[in-house]
């Protein structure tokens, strides 16, 4: 089954940029009576500066996805391409360049160094590389995410709502053409985790970001610009300008269905 999600979101044409695709994308585990299948014969778009959650239950494919997309797996088969760049049929070192240079990437772990302050955390991605920031975005991120006054705190210096900051920050000091996001407001509690993702809906509307994000939070898919659901390795509905509630209701019904089933 072949599943198209090519709809954009919020304010945008059938003709606006694609930040990545994945296209046919099967990925499998195991072989014979063992083989599990977690991604079936995907087909999606991300559009360039949109924020798109993926949804599902567990072990629907949605990190799986995400993983691919994001150049952190491989795929059985299929094609993967960051903007024209195919990444499906790429070299170890031109990956590991393209994922450090173009993909930018935020945890529920914070992957902080402790030895670092919160500036040194930021910048580290570009300094392992070589690469001097450009400072006027570098202060710019940093305004954005509310982390002016405290860019000289080590990492047990801040809450985890800061820590969290900083490794949006991170993420978005390369200005990279896309960000990842694996359940980033899962280790916080509401009020930092509404702080977070506030700056990341921010970074969409204010510096023409793009993210994915993978999270089983109906409050967190809120702030997107569309939601995709993941059920048994496909993508099979998604909804443009999610609320907390029509999203609940969404995973009721997804729920109900795998209970009937």
């Amino acid at each position: 089954m072949t599943t198209a999600v090519t709809t954009p979101a919020r304010g945008e044409t059938g003709g606006s940029a694609v930040a990545a695709r994945g296209r046919q994308v099967v990925k499998a585990y195991g072989d014979g009576e063992t083989r599990v299948v977690a991604l079936d014969h995907v087909d999606v778009d991300i559009h360039r500066g949109q924020f798109t959650a993926i949804m599902g239950p567990s072990g629907s494919g949605k990190s799986t996805l995400m993983h691919c997309l994001a150049g952190l797996d491989t795929v059985t088969s299929g094609q993967i391409s960051i903007d024209d760049t195919e990444i499906t049929g790429l070299k170890d070192k031109k990956l590991t360049r393209l994922r450090r240079d173009r993909i930018g990437f935020i945890f529920q772990a914070f992957n902080l160094l402790p030895t670092l302050n919160a500036l040194e955390n930021i910048t580290l991605p570009m300094d392992i590389a070589g690469r001097r920031p450009d400072a006027a975005w570098l202060n710019r991120v940093v305004e954005t995410v509310g982390l002016a006054e405290r860019l000289k705190h080590r990492p047990t210096q801040l809450s985890g709502g800061q820590q969290q900051r900083v490794a949006v920050a991170r993420a978005l000091a390369a200005r990279p053409e896309i960000i990842f996001g694996d359940e980033p407001t899962g280790n916080l509690d509401s009020r930092a985790g509404a702080e977070v993702l506030g700056f990341l809906r921010r970074s969409v509307d204010e510096l023409g970001q793009t993210i994915v994000m993978v999270t089983h939070d109906p409050v967190a898919a809120s702030y997107a610009d569309r939601v995709l659901y993941l059920a048994d390795g496909r993508i099979v509905d998604e909804m443009l300008r999610p609320t907390a509630e029509a999203v609940l209701d969404r995973m009721k019904d997804f729920d109900a269905r795998g209970r009937t089933s």
